[in-house]
Formats: structure tokens, sequence, C-alpha cells
């Protein structure tokens, strides 16, 4: 009979990944230390259950609380303080072109504008180019207007135009050119201040009884999901407010206003994000509402007394179910891995900067951690180019499950991928050659510790004659194409390594290197199933000295995911030019904001102690349209001229000293704190740790490994990490393996053992 656990202490995090479901666990234990679970399950297996975290989580219950819980019956939740979910489910849905049918609502005149896009030819010689169709179904044109007075390039801008007073009340008329010379701007027009400061004139109010027609029209046909993309909406939204409110009355159950889900310049960006949003959301509800179906009531509620839901957003900050959406989940699975080994490999004195590598089935992702996450504020996904802050990920094709092929004289790796089904050769399914059968073959995966979960009966273990058999056809036909020596089996099984290795460093010089930082400074923090059979390789490649893996590497997006923070962030328009007579108004919007964001983190129970803020400027020079949000280090004293001109020169190279500075967006990232610490850092202890290597003779078998350069290591020790003490030092070459992941020490590196990671030194 397991010990009573009490109300509102189990924390769980699940990460639902392409190919598996990783849920965390830590609840007290009965001698009031800390326990941890892990359950790994596949993320579809619609003969077993519906949804993988609920039945990963109905796993984690029965097992904390000794009760039999049946499959498919209602979880409580009385045991439970929070669930945090990170999902793939819109990222899929965008990238399979499976999201939900919604219509596209715009200004009169502008029907084709996202068709056009901005004219970008990425592929401009390309024979047959297809142009990435659009995300929505159908376009209904609303006849309504407004513009703004005055013109961009106007060198006397501030003398010629409009004056409010402190009512907002029109002080003086426009003065410039195109002046009617009766009104107070270019024609008739009722002039209203926007949010940004500049001067609106409303040249056509929409025709709400006409537009109430359009819409039953669209509903009738089937539509639940509108975007609403109207011109100028960013510094004046009443049109696109009271459209979608009457849209929402006729009984539309997502509606997408283009201006409060992005209040920022540039129509056709803010105009495909809102379709983005229309598209995924309503997937993304209808898994979530599945989701929530298999929990009692108390879940959704959302009272402090009941346990809490929490999302992972793309920006490594953790959002509740209100603010969740389609728009700000695409990179929802991997933001929760940066945000682990962020939090974990960081320290504040060494202020060593990290590499993350993320080696998965499919593929690589790639970022870098320096004191704070690398955000980007415009992506590319699937072709889709979205306007939303999202972590700056970069991903290859390159994974365990690559293909491996010969064309045209050049070894491949990747981009095609064997996936789950068929899976690698070895995988006793029929599937093509991938990296998972090179490293087989290399020795570099040990089948007597690999999952026997292969073949007809899923308990056969990996195959490692069909990788030997298709790699000896690969083997005779590049020896029958090149004169002089043969290749043996060996060399070339590990060519395709090489060429997956270097596939996978590219992205890293790309983060490193090509922005001027020197790769060989950093740390590079391996996680993802395969990463620890090519962490040691890349790192040399790179000149990397030292690597970091996690004992939860395997399932470190969800482990991220109980360490994250809560964020809430609010975002205005602005047409402000940054000088010493606009600063204070420009501070005062930032208070206000600032004061907005606060009270949202207290009413969601965060301690004014464990709120943490960042004021930014989005701000570009004048005459440009490269704009930058810029957060002042915190030496600089809230100095934003000083800190937008660093950040320019060290991402151009140059400053425009002849222009004025002008700032389009005002904003304030709120950060509600999980954690007031994680402890010591993993570089202090290993400063501290009493080291003693490990004898060969203690491991727990020998394998033949292949190794560049020493050729075959016949009798290469292999170790159970769960076996190593903290402080034990394993010298290369060795393999160190644990229930979920197998990592490759190289000859003449070291590994060393501390209390939540494996110290890598090359």
């Amino acid at each position: 009979m397991a010990p009573e656990i009490p109300d509102r202490s189990i924390r769980i995090c699940a990460d639902r990944g392409g190919t598996f479901c990783d849920v965390h666990a830590s609840y007290p234990g009965p001698d009031g230390v800390e326990k941890e679970i892990v359950v790994k399950l596949l993320s579809q297996d619609p003969a077993n259950y519906k949804d993988a975290p609920t039945e990963g989580i109905r796993r984690i219950l029965e097992i904390v609380t000794g009760e039999s819980i049946p499959r498919g019956s209602i979880l409580k939740t009385d045991k439970i303080d929070y669930i945090r979910l990170s999902t793939t489910v819109a990222t899929n849905a965008l990238l399979e072109r499976k999201g939900h049918k919604h219509a596209l609502l715009i200004t009169k005149g502008f029907q084709d504008l996202l068709l056009i896009g901005n004219q970008s030819r990425p592929k401009i010689f390309d024979l047959n180019i297809r142009r990435t169709p659009p995300l929505y179904s159908t376009v209904m044109e609303v006849d309504e207007r407004v513009t703004l007075v005055g013109y961009t390039s106007d060198p006397q801008a501030e003398e010629h135009a409009i004056q409010f007073d402190e009512h907002g009340k029109v002080a003086r008329g426009y003065t410039g050119k195109g002046w009617d010379g009766q009104g107070q701007a270019e024609g008739p027009g009722e002039i209203v201040q926007g949010l940004s400061g500049e001067a609106v004139r409303i040249m056509k109010k929409p025709d709400l009884t006409s537009v109430r027609a359009d819409l039953q029209k669209l509903y009738d046909a089937g539509y639940r999901s509108v975007a609403i993309v109207f011109v100028h909406s960013y510094t004046y939204p009443e049109h696109e407010r009271a459209v979608g409110e009457l849209a929402r009355s006729i009984g539309f159950t997502q509606v997408s206003e283009s201006a409060s889900l992005l209040p920022m310049i540039k129509i056709v960006p803010r105009g495909v994000s809102s379709t983005a949003d229309a598209y995924l959301t309503p997937i993304l509800r209808e898994y979530l509402d599945g989701f929530f179906s298999g929990f009692d009531a108390k879940l959704k509620d959302g009272t402090l007394r009941s346990p809490r839901v929490e999302f992972m957003g793309s920006d490594g900050g953790l959002l509740d179910l209100d603010n969740f959406s389609g728009l700000k989940s695409i990179l929802s699975g991997p933001a929760g891995g940066v945000v682990g080994y962020a939090l974990t490999s960081w320290d504040e004195k060494t202020k060593r900067p990290i590499i993350g590598l993320d080696v998965g089935g499919t593929s690589t992702d790639v970022s870098r951690f320096d004191g704070r996450y690398e955000v980007v504020y415009e992506t590319t996904t699937a072709g889709v180019t979205i306007q939303s802050p999202q972590l700056d990920i970069n991903t290859v094709a390159a994974g365990g499950g690559s293909c491996l092929s010969f064309r045209n004289g050049l070894f491949l790796a990747g981009p095609e991928s064997a996936g789950a089904q068929p899976g690698p050769a070895c995988y006793r399914k029929g599937g093509p050659l991938a990296v998972t059968d090179a490293n087989l073959l290399l020795g570099r995966l040990v089948p007597d510790y690999f999952p026997k979960i292969f073949g007809e009966s899923e308990k056969e273990p990996l195959d490692a004659q069909a990788s030997k058999e298709k790699f000896d056809l690969v083997v005779s036909e590049i020896n029958s194409q090149q004169a002089g020596k043969e290749l043996s089996l060996d060399e070339v099984v590990y060519g395709f390594i090489k060429v997956a290795n270097e596939t996978m460093a590219r992205p890293i010089r790309a983060l490193t290197e090509a922005r001027g930082h020197a790769t060989s400074k950093h740390v590079l923090a391996s996680f993802g199933g395969a990463g620890g059979q090519h962490a040691c390789e890349i790192a040399s490649l790179l000149g990397i000295k030292t690597i970091l893996i996690h004992r939860y590497s395997s399932i470190l997006s969800a482990y991220g995911l109980a360490l994250a923070d809560r964020a809430y962030e609010l975002q205005e328009p602005s047409s402000a030019f940054y000088s010493e007579s606009t600063k204070p108004t420009l501070l005062a919007r930032l208070d206000k904001l600032t004061h907005d964001v606060q009270t949202e983190l207290r009413r969601q129970g965060f301690e004014d102690s464990r709120i943490h803020v960042e004021r930014m400027l989005n701000m570009r020079f004048e005459g440009t349209d490269t704009a930058l949000m810029v957060l002042p280090a915190p030496g600089e004293n809230e100095d934003f001229e000083a800190a937008f001109k660093r950040v320019y020169k060290s991402e151009f190279g140059f400053l425009l000293e002849t222009k004025t500075i002008t700032v389009d967006d005002i904003k304030v990232r709120g950060i509600g704190k999980t954690f007031d610490t994680l402890g010591e850092s993993v570089y202090s202890e290993v400063s501290r740790l009493q080291r003693s290597t490990v004898s060969p003779d203690s491991s727990d078998s020998k394998h033949s490994v292949y190794f560049e350069k020493l050729g075959r290591v016949n009798d290469t020790p292999v170790y159970l990490l769960d076996q190593l003490r903290v402080g034990d030092e394993v010298k290369g070459p060795a393999m160190i393996i644990d229930d979920t992941q197998t990592i490759v020490i190289v000859p003449g590196a070291t590994a060393l053992v501390t209390s939540r990671h494996l110290y890598v030194e090359m």
C-alpha cells in the first residue's frame, strides 16, 4: 500500500513529440525528499489509448497512488498541483496542411494582398516554381477604409503633422503637401488619434448590416473560423473589433483579429499571422478539449484552488489556457528542450555561452543561450512567414532516422527520413538505410541494451544483419566506381556518419561564427535520443572542449517544462522618433504596460518578489525597414539609444550615424518565476569533486566499436550510468548507457559523473 499523497502535490510535465511522448513527474516522498518518475510512451498508439499525455498521466497516478486506474476512466485531479504540456499539434497541422478551413475578411480592394505577399523569390532560378497556397479558403472584402495623415518621407513631418491636445482632440490641422486647403487633412473624414500617436483619417466606416449578411452567408456555407485583417488596424483597431463582435454574435467560434493578436505595422506579415491563427487554433482547441475530457471538471475551471494547466509557448514562456493559441504554439515542442538545457547548464558566475544540440529521430534542432533566450520576431515555417516571438531555433533534416544514400559520387545523409514506420533497416520492417544503421554497425548502439520492441512479435532486438546486407551493396557500388584503394565496410559506414555530423555542425556555425561569436568558446549541451552518439565528434569538429549531457537529456523537453517560468507580455504600436524630448513619453507608456503586466501576473498567483519584467522598444533608423527589438543590458540604465546602436552594429557591422531613430513598438514582457534558484551550477560542482578514475575491468561488458584514426577497438568498455557514482571519471574510448540513450566517449575524451550531468572534457 503506497503512503497517502497530500492533495495538490504531484507536478506533471508532458512533452508530446512526433514519435514519443515523454512525461516527467515529481512528488514528495514519505521521508519528505522529492521523488521523480519518468514515463516514455509512443505519441500515437490508437489500439491501446486515445491520447498519449492522458495515458502517461494515468500511469503516473497509478505509480504514485498505488491504486489501479482502468484505461479510459475519468482521472481525478485532486492530487495534482499542475500539468504542463508542450505539443506539436499545431506545428504538424501547418507542415501537413491539415488546419481548419477559414475565411479571410480584408479591406475592400486588398483581396489578393496576402497571395501577392512581399514579392520575395526564394527560388529565383527554379524552372518549375510552385507557390505555397494561402491558408485561407475564401476571401470576403469589407468596404471600410482608414488612412494616415501626411506621408512618411516628409522631411518636415513634425512641423506639418496634426497636433492633438491631452484629450486626443485636434488642436492644429495638417499643413503639409496634399492638404486640401479647407479641412484638417488631405480630404474629408473624421480625424482621430491612433494608438501609435499617429493621426488617422476615417474615410469609410463599415456598414455592419451588409457585413452581417455576408458573414451569415459564410456561416451557412459551413465556416466557423475567420481572420480579420484591415489596413492600419495596428493603430486604429475599432473597425476590426466591430466586425469581430458581429462574427461572434453570429456564432463563429474562432475570430482572429490581426490587431489584437499582433498590433504591429506591416499588413502582410500581420495578415498571414492572423490567417495562421485562424487556421491552427481550432485544431489546437479540438485537441485540448479531447485532453480535458479525460479528467474531472476541476482541471478546466481555472480557480486558484484547482490544479493549473499550463502550456509551453514558442518563446520559452508558459501560458495559461486563455492566452494559448495556434500562433503561439508553433515551436511549443522544441522550446521545452531549450529551456531545459539553458536553465541546467548556465552559470551566472562563469557566463559561458551554451549551444543546445537536440538530435531527434528526423531532425536536429540547434539553439544558443548566453544568459537570455535568443528570440526572433519573424520566422518562416512550411512556406508561411509568421510574425510572432519565437525562440531562435535552427533545424536541419539530419537525425537518427535520416536516410543514407550514395548518389553521383556523393555520400548523402537526409533530408528524407525513415520515420518510425517503417524505420531504419535494423527495425525489421524492411526500411531504408539510416544513421541508426550506421551507428549500429560501428558498434555505437549495442543491441543487448537497446529495447527489444521490433519485428512482428514486437519482442525482437535490432537486426544488425539487415543493416550489414544493405551496406554491403553500397560498399560494392562505391568501390566499383573508384580506381585505386578499395574502402572497407567500416570506412564507408563511418563516411556516412561524418557527413551526418557535418550537416549537424552547419547550423551551429550559422548561430555562432556567422554572428561574430567564437564557436570554440561555447559549451555543447547535447540532448535528444541520438545526441550522445554524435556529441563528442561534433564538438571536436567545432573546436569545443566541454560537453554537458544531462541525466534526463533524452526527455529534456519534458524536464524543461518543470523548470520553465510563466510569461505574459503586452505590446503597443508607436510612431515616435527617439530623442530627449520624446523619451519621457515613451518611458511613461512603458510604465503603464509594466503596471498592467504585473497586475495580470499577480492575478495568476505570483508574488511581487517572483515577478521579473523586461522593457523593450522596437527601433530602426529612419528610412530603413529593419527594426530590432531592443532590451538594454543591466548596466545600460535604460539608455535605449546606446543599446540599439550596440545591437545594430553587432547585427549589421555599421551604423547610420546621420539618421534619426524611430520607435515602431513598445513592449513589456513579465516573467513569473517558478524557482528562485536551481541550486549549485554544474561547473562549481566539478571544481570541488574528488575524482576517481574507473577501471575498464569494472565495466558492465566489452563491445567492438569503430573510432576515427584508431579503427576498431574490440574491447571498448560499456558502463551503465546507474552503476557509476558521482565523482567517477571514465576515460575514452568507452560507452555509457542508461535506459533511454547511448553516449559514445571518443579516445582522448574524459567523462566525469556529476549529480545531474555527464561532464565531458575533450
